[in-house]
């Protein structure tokens, strides 16, 4: 085997959170041009077909489910959906995510907990549905931030904690399941990279971050990707319990 063919996913089920566009599309496709078959999970369901597309493009199998992560009772359906239609889930991207931009002083308990519920304990309750039929091997990733280790100037306290908070889950859980199931769990914190959520910023507030930036400009989408597929594959097969940030060296300035 070549050094290349450990990134190949060929024979391999990937179930993605969040996919039904932005960072998570763009991960589904390059999980599905590494081989994979791909689960596309997301509570905007009618959004999830042009994501299945990009799957069945690269010439690859998907599923789409339907889910809503801070409901525990849906993150067991879709992995059971998944194990239905592939007969296993080796690859889990924990993508979902939302974010509020709102001064702490103002912050209603409802805002607080509907970002901490889908962005920290949604990942917990996927990983635990999928961590009970995963075999040795497997790989989970949750997608984090920059925020979750840093600052970035804006109001982002239940954003921030989640993400900080799901750095300190993916720690555990690898310590938990990577010796005793042989699953190992990283995490992906990214820095500024065109999305959903980046383009409800203020305007000029990423010009005016790019200067931090060592890299002078955001993030290729496909960049992030490609960190994603390593992580995933044998390639990454000695690493666990690890927050791989990809920011082009903002956390550093």
């Amino acid at each position: 085997m070549g050094i290349l063919d450990l990134f190949r996913l060929d024979g391999r089920v990937a179930l993605v959170t969040g996919a039904s566009s932005g960072l998570g599309a763009v991960f589904a496709q390059a999980l599905a041009e590494a081989g994979a078959d791909v689960a596309l999970a997301a509570r905007r369901a009618d959004r999830l077909a042009d994501t299945a597309a990009l799957v069945e493009e690269a010439g690859r199998r998907q599923l789409t489910v339907p889910t809503d992560v801070s409901r525990p009772e849906d993150c067991q359906q879709a992995a059971a959906a998944a194990m239905a239609e592939f007969g296993r889930i080796d690859v889990l991207v924990n993508n979902a995510g939302i974010g509020t931009a709102v001064p702490a002083s103002r912050e209603t308990p409802e805002q607080f907990r509907q970002v901490i519920d889908v962005n920290l304990n949604g990942s917990y309750w996927m990983a635990q549905a999928c961590g009970k039929v995963m075999q040795p091997g497997s790989s989970i990733i949750n997608i984090t931030s920059v925020l979750g280790i840093g600052t970035a100037g804006l109001p982002q306290a239940a954003y921030s904690a989640s993400k900080a908070g799901l750095i300190g889950l993916t720690r555990d859980l690898a310590q938990q399941w990577t010796g005793r199931k042989g699953i190992r769990v990283n995490a992906i914190a990214p820095g500024f990279f065109q999305s959903e959520m980046t383009e409800q910023y203020q305007r000029g507030y990423l010009e005016e971050k790019k200067s931090r930036i060592l890299s002078d400009r955001t993030g290729d989408p496909r960049e992030l990707a490609a960190t994603l597929i390593w992580l995933a594959s044998k390639a990454a097969g000695y690493v666990t319990g690890q927050t791989i940030v990809v920011d082009g060296g903002f956390l550093i300035t």
